[in-house]
């Protein structure tokens, strides 16, 4: 699932993140003798999906290449309260510099993977995919995408150049529906286009246009049915609005191709690991 873009985003992010922390150095860990070696164990305080593990590996690349991490856990594994993800042997002082930057990654990324797995599960046996946005912390979207398809659910656009996603100011700013779609289709006739809409009428519009994909913004239930039967297999069929763990499986219904979140992205929370090191000898 490494491209070889994200294998570069990887680098970078890690570079990034590297930097603003050391900076001219870490002045806490020249507290302790160059030649200190330790070892480091890295455990899960509660239930997750372990996302991030190259993230980690490449902190301590580039921090100190001499550092041995043995790993215990692969990407899409589910671990329990305490269990150990990992054991880290080197310099005292890589050990300790590299715990942050290490952690922050994979404690964010486990975040979006653990979300994305109960979302999954919510849809399991539907044919439904669960759906990302764009709604990803800056600097992380490839990033977060991984961790997104780790944890079972899928992709919709990276950004805004891979895939039309014509909304209501488009919509507005084009002329209509129909004048929007023709338009995408001159401008890049390879490219899917999806359409947002929010009435039954804006429906039959996106339709006649041939959109390939329609959104359903902030419909309810008996307008999704309406919408299916409308469609009666036309377009691909997106659901979207507001939509989280506790109204997800309520929006699955038969019909619809996709249901999209920001919520996988935007609201997940860090994975609270926790980093023990031990000197050799000790």
């Amino acid at each position: 699932m490494i491209d070889h873009l994200l294998a570069q985003d990887i680098k970078d992010a890690v570079r990034r993140a590297l930097e603003e922390d050391i900076r001219e150095g870490d002045i806490t860990a020249q507290l302790i003798p160059a030649e200190n070696q330790a070892t480091g164990t890295v455990i899960t305080r509660e239930q997750a999906v372990i996302c991030g593990t190259v993230w980690v590996d490449e902190v301590f690349r580039q921090l100190d290449s001499s550092v041995e991490i043995n790993w215990l856990v692969s990407d899409g594994d589910e671990v329990q309260p305490d269990q150990q993800l990992m054991e880290l042997h080197g310099a005292a002082r890589s050990l300790l510099t590299g715990e942050r930057t290490a952690l922050n990654f994979l404690q964010s990324l486990s975040g979006t993977a653990t979300l994305s797995r109960q979302y999954a599960r919510l849809v399991e046996g539907t044919g439904i995919k669960v759906l990302d946005t764009r709604k990803t912390i800056p600097g992380m979207r490839l990033a977060q995408k991984y961790a997104v398809k780790v944890g079972g659910c899928h992709n919709h656009r990276i950004g805004l150049y891979d895939a039309f996603l014509i909304k209501e100011n488009h919509i507005a700013a084009c002329g209509g529906i129909v004048a929007a779609v023709s338009k995408a289709r001159e401008i890049a006739p390879g490219k899917p286009v999806e359409v947002e809409v929010e009435t039954l009428d804006e429906l039959q519009q996106a339709l006649a246009a041939g959109s390939d994909i329609i959104m359903l913004d902030n419909f309810d239930e008996t307008q999704i049915r309406q919408a299916v039967t409308i469609n009666n297999g036309r377009a691909k069929l997106e659901v979207s609005g507001n939509l989280e763990a506790g109204n997800l499986a309520g929006k699955a219904i038969q019909g619809i191709d996709y249901l999209s979140s920001g919520s996988l992205t935007k609201h997940c929370r860090a994975i609270d690991l926790s980093m023990r090191v031990k000197l050799a000898g000790h």
